[in-house]
């Protein structure tokens, strides 16, 4: 039996998650009408010009993420658009941002009865996302939708250097549900290259959630646009490994996915 075919034999211990367009279903965001909801509150009188830097200063952001793999932070994005974090109007104004990505942020329905299987499979499960948020807020959105007390350990990028695709980020993954061993988890994505290439560099397995749209300026080196045929295959493996687990099965319709080739994180 050769290596690899062991390793696929040996059980698995935890499953890990992804979490924007993976546990929460794809939403193209207006990122500016977003930071419009920030700024009118901050500085009403220059709140286009506010709204524009803070949404050119998160793109600033997640293009380092994506070309250089480092992590970013809210207080970093809101800093270098001329924001002061410590001013007693950025709370009423991070509310207000605040509400505005709640309709984003719902987790799908199917998470909690997945999670409730893996559980009773005696899995540990895991989130790792790339996030400028902090573990404060989304443990937030995950206590409102009832699924925060199933979760053994999360990763959020806003607190470590790196993000998806770096390998630290995921062994930082593999460390917070207790696996030593990464062929012995699994790690469920919606991107080819964030998700699934970064993970499966570490030897994870991996589970493609081929559901999002992702944008062209959010693909990492070496990916590409390519228009998808269904691959039954593909899609009997996940149904199967999704009804192992108790959980429905949705076939992914035709649409847009990315490939990715000979990439390497940095």
């Amino acid at each position: 039996m050769t290596e690899r075919s062991l390793a696929s034999e040996l059980p698995i211990e935890a499953v890990v998650f992804d979490w924007g367009g993976t546990l929460t279903p794809w939403h193209t965001v207006d990122t500016l009408a977003i930071w419009m909801a920030y700024a009118v509150v901050y500085d009403p009188d220059g709140a286009q010009a506010l709204a524009t830097r803070l949404r050119d200063a998160e793109e600033t952001a997640w293009a380092a993420g994506r070309d250089q793999h480092v992590a970013a932070t809210l207080d970093g994005v809101l800093r270098a658009a001329g924001v002061d974090p410590d001013q007693a109007r950025h709370e009423a104004a991070l509310a207000a941002y605040e509400l505005a990505w709640e309709p984003h942020t719902w987790t799908d329905p199917h998470t909690l009865p997945l999670l409730l299987a893996l559980r009773e499979r005696g899995l540990r499960v895991g989130v790792l996302s790339n996030t400028i948020w902090s573990r404060d807020y989304h443990e937030r959105v995950f206590a409102r939708d009832g699924v925060l007390d199933y979760i053994d350990g999360a990763v959020y990028s806003s607190e470590i250097a790196y993000v998806k695709p770096h390998p630290e980020a995921f062994t930082a993954a593999l460390e917070a549900v207790g696996v030593r061993d990464p062929t012995r988890a699994v790690f469920v994505g919606d991107r080819l290259f964030d998700d699934v290439y970064g993970a499966g560099s570490v030897g994870m397995r991996t589970v493609f959630v081929p559901h999002s749209s992702i944008p062209d300026h959010q693909r990492g080196h070496g990916c590409r646009r390519a228009r998808t045929r269904r691959r039954p295959h593909r899609h009997r493996r996940m149904a199967r490994w999704r009804s192992r687990q108790g959980v429905r099965s949705d076939t992914a319709p035709r649409g847009t996915a990315q490939t990715c080739a000979g990439v390497v994180p940095g």
